[in-house]
This record gives structure tokens, sequence and C-alpha cells, in this order.
């Protein structure tokens, strides 16, 4: 069974005097359902649960009056064996995108305070229109992702003792022992092409076979895709889909500027930004918004009209390239993607945590991959996927615009050069 961090965060939120309905979001097949039956039934005495994905007779529940005492007698009604105890029944409302008017509920449930409650899906932002009322501070919101990087740790039997062993080395700033070294690395390098999607995780960890891993992402892609073709509205549908299909191309390329034109030739903004933020709502693609100078603030230096377009998952990237590319990166043959695989998987990791990406450009002759405030200071970040690889856009950079702070996160064990600190890749969890 999967351990996830999000567990530890439902726990505090039931553990709360005062609370909101939770509403968990995040992309589909990421966990969610599991993660919250899992602490429904180990924490509460009585368990409602209603997906509208499943059982689209539960929207008429919400058809009628919203008040609460109203929603108890339909629940009675309509969900087999619901046994509803004021303060000691928790209501799980799943796949809550597919009923509006469940989630204008959520203010008057929470309101009542008698009952626990917590919405989920997998699309909420998808459906945003379609709700007359949004419970604006009546809800607490929890993003839910794939499995991290530490989170696929545990799954391979790796102990928080022997992870915290890891970061001493990277608080201390010394060289880690080889043999640690190497077994981080290749648990690295088999995290970038298996991913965190816990499906796909599993039965890795049960079989280690990565025909068996690329078959589920397959079935995975090929899901967003249908979601594609069911919530997109019009001819959002094949604009999002060729979005969706572009990335591994934009990734391809030196120059990783989004650009309209490698979707279709006659690509722009105006015709795709809405399909690109359509994809980005529904939790299958990250943004790395360009800086205008490397300076703090960086959301006040950034420019929204030029970015980088990331997957969330890089397990579903590797299965969106060319056969045996998983076999490559675990030979430590990249092709012609190069350092492009290792970019998208920390910006997983850095997204993962909660921060927002930027990347610094500049006439196309000087590239930072990530810039982030670390250690109260900003810190430019440059991913090799070679421990060899010069380091030459960062120093120019620090030394142009005064960046005090920078990393190179490779495959080699750690170094220093001047203001630059050379971290093994895996550590990119530590930042």
């Amino acid at each position: 069974m999967l351990e996830r961090k999000v567990y530890q965060e439902l726990l505090q939120w039931k553990n709360k005097k005062e609370k909101m309905c939770l509403v968990v979001k995040g992309a589909r097949q990421v966990g969610k359902t599991f993660i919250i039956d899992k602490f429904a039934k180990e924490n509460y005495e009585n368990y409602i649960y209603m997906n509208f994905d499943e059982n689209p007779g539960y929207k008429a529940i919400f058809d009628g009056e919203l008040d609460v005492e109203n929603l108890i007698k339909q629940i009675s009604l309509r969900v087999p064996n619901a046994n509803i105890v004021p303060n000691k029944t928790i209501i799980f409302l799943d796949e809550i995108q597919n009923c509006p008017n469940a989630r204008t509920a959520l203010k008057f449930l929470a309101l009542d305070k008698r009952f626990d409650v917590i919405a989920s899906g997998s699309l909420l932002g998808i459906n945003y229109k379609e709700v007359t009322s949004f419970p604006v501070g009546y809800t607490e919101q929890i993003e839910m992702y794939s499995l991290d990087f530490e989170e696929f740790l545990w799954a391979n039997g790796v102990t928080p003792q022997s992870i915290l062993d890891v970061k001493e080395y990277f608080d201390k700033k010394e060289v880690i022992p080889k043999a640690m070294h190497e077994r981080m690395l290749n648990l690295f390098k088999e995290y970038i092409v298996v991913g965190g999607m816990p499906r796909v995780v599993d039965d890795f960890v049960q079989n280690h076979n990565f025909a068996n891993v690329l078959k589920i992402q397959k079935a995975i892609i090929s899901d967003y895709e249908d979601d594609i073709a069911k919530y997109a509205e019009g001819n959002e549908k094949s604009k999002a889909r060729a979005c969706f299909l572009s990335i591994p191309k934009h990734l391809s390329k030196d120059y990783k500027k989004f650009r309209y034109s490698l979707v279709t030739p006659s690509g722009s903004s105006r015709k795709y930004s809405g399909s690109l933020m359509w994809l980005y709502d529904a939790g299958i693609i990250n943004f790395c918004y360009n800086l205008e100078i490397p300076q703090l603030p960086l959301e006040g230096n950034s420019r929204s009209d030029v970015f980088k377009v990331y997957m969330r998952d890089t397990g579903l990237l590797i299965a969106m390239l060319d056969e045996g590319t998983g076999e490559d990166i675990i030979d430590g043959n990249l092709g012609i993607y190069k350092g492009a695989i290792y970019e998208n998987i920390i910006a997983d990791i850095l997204a993962k945590k909660g921060k927002k990406l930027y990347y610094f450009e500049y006439n196309s002759t000087l590239e930072v991959d990530f810039f982030i405030r670390f250690e109260k200071v900003i810190t430019g970040i440059e991913v090799k996927s070679a421990g060899n690889s010069k380091s030459k856009s960062l120093e120019s950079v620090m030394d142009k615009y005064n960046v005090t702070k920078g990393i190179k996160l490779a495959p080699s064990n750690y170094g220093k050069k001047n203001n630059i600190d050379i971290f093994p890749i895996y550590m990119a969890m530590f930042l």
C-alpha cells in the first residue's frame, strides 16, 4: 500500500476546531479517491460516499433546496445504508465537478458544522462556468499530485531515516558516499521513467517490469485524451488535444519556449492560449514563466506571455516519446531530448513543493533553467544530464545580474565552483 504525504494534511484538517469543507484538487488518477476513502474509513464512525461520475443519480439530491435538513433527508433516501450521525460522520463528494449544485451546497454544509465534508474532483477547474454560486470563504483547498520522489522512495523500501541520512550530506554540502550516491541515482532514473501515478508505481514496485509500466502509462494518456473529448467545449477539443500532443515536440528543441507554430503552422496565442489553460486546469501541465530580469520578486519580474510548458508527471512524458526512451534513460543515453527530460523532472519536483516556476532567457544566447527563492535569496538552477557539463549560462547570468547563489543539478556527486553548489540531481527534493 502506497504511503502518501497528503494523509497527514487530512488528519490536520480533521483536528481543527473550526474547519471548512475540504476540497481536494488534482489531475485524474493521482490517487485522490483512494487516500480520502482510506482516511474516512480509518478516522470516522460513519462514512457517506457519493461519486457523481459512477452514480449520476446522486445529482438529484442537490436539485432542490440546498438547506442541510433537506440534504440529509435526500441522502438518507438515495444513499444505501446511509447512517448520518451529527459530529460523527464524514461525507465524501467525489467527482464533484459533475454536480455543480453540490459544489454550491458546500457553503451550507460548512455553516451547519454538524458533518465533516470532503469534496474531490479531477477537473474542478474545467466546469467552473456551470457553478451558479461558488462557496467562497467556506472551503479549504488541497492540491494533490502524483507521488513525489520521496514517496516513490518509500514505495521502493527506502526508509524515512535513510532519506534523512542523504539530506544530511545536502545540508552539510559534503560528498555523499559512492554506494549511497549510486543507489539514489539509480532510483531517481527509475522515478523519471516510472513517474508518480499510483497505479504505475504500485505495479512497478511489485513486478519491476518496464513494459507493464509503459502499458499502464499509455492507458492513462488515453484517458486524458478521452477527458479532452468529453469535457472540452466545441472546437476546444481538437485544439487542446493538439497542444497536449505537441509537448514532446517542444521539449526536443534546444530553444524550449512554447511556440504556437509548433502546434500547427498557423498557430497563435489567440487560437491556442485557452486550450493550454484547459490543460493546466485539468492538472496535466505546468507553466514555467520567463523573467524579464532575474531579481526578486520573481512574480513581479515575470512575463505571462513567454513561457515553457512541462508535463506534470514525467513518466507520462516518457510514455509519449519514442519507444525505448525509458531504457535509454536508465542506460544514460538521452538522445535528442538531452537535458529536457531532466528539466521536466525538476520542474515536476519544484511544482509539487508548491513553487511557481520561472526561468531566464536572454537573446537566445543565455538561459538558466529555473529561478527560485531559496534560503531567502534568488537562486539560479541549472539542470544537466551529464556530470561534466559546464554551467556557462548560469555563471554569466550570476555575474551580469548580481545573483549571489547558484545551484547545478547533475548526475555527479557534490562539488562547488565559486558561488555555485553542484548537487546530485536527486537532491532537488530538498530544495
